[in-house]
């Protein structure tokens, strides 16, 4: 009886050192991502928001500046999505004509970015070997033009005429959109720096 517990309690602690372990390892490599994640968002003009889309998707990126342009793309891609459908849902309310008008201008806008980004995306999954550069420069000139229009989607919102909480609200929404594309293009162009 006495050399069986001895033995068990041999073997629990070895198993708990085991398992102590293991968690120090998923720990580090856990620590090592999301170090990885905010290193590279210094290389971005938001990062504090570059770090705050991202660091949940740590453990998916690793160390990969790949998926970690990738990962930009894709959470900017749903955050546009999601502008996109408050601003419709917005411009068939009660709205000043002008208001209704510059939503709808702003939507169209917004699905200009929507399709960009898509292609953008298309393209990241299709990046190698001879044909890296030319889908590389589409990326790089979709996300710019994506950015473009987004900017230019504010534009309808200028003027003392514009109900003060629509402006705010759309502007807001519109802003966040902005800096998650800037980023994106960051990040994407970092890649491109150290893969070319």
């Amino acid at each position: 009886m006495g050399e069986s517990f001895k033995f068990n309690r041999h073997h629990f602690l070895t198993s708990l050192l085991v398992i102590i372990a293991m968690l120090k390892s998923v720990n580090t490599t856990t620590t090592t991502n999301t170090e990885f994640v905010k290193s590279s968002c210094t290389f971005t003009t938001y990062p504090r928001l570059c770090f705050s889309s991202l660091s949940t998707h740590a453990s998916l990126i690793q160390t990969s500046p790949k998926i970690m342009a990738h990962a930009a793309l894709n959470i900017t891609l749903a955050s546009a999505k999601a502008t996109s459908a408050m601003m419709v849902r917005l411009s068939n309310s009660r709205l000043k004509p002008r208001e209704v008008s510059a939503m709808r201008d702003c939507v169209e806008e917004l699905g200009d970015t929507l399709e960009e980004l898509r292609k953008s995306i298309g393209e990241m999954c299709r990046l190698s070997g001879s044909n890296y550069e030319v889908y590389m420069s589409d990326i790089q000139t979709w996300v710019s033009a994506a950015l473009t229009d987004v900017n230019t989607c504010t534009d309808g919102f200028e003027g003392d005429d514009m109900d003060g909480k629509v402006k705010v609200l759309v502007r807001r929404r519109i802003l966040v959109i902005a800096h998650l594309t800037s980023n994106a293009l960051a990040l994407i162009n970092h890649f491109a720096s150290i893969h070319g």
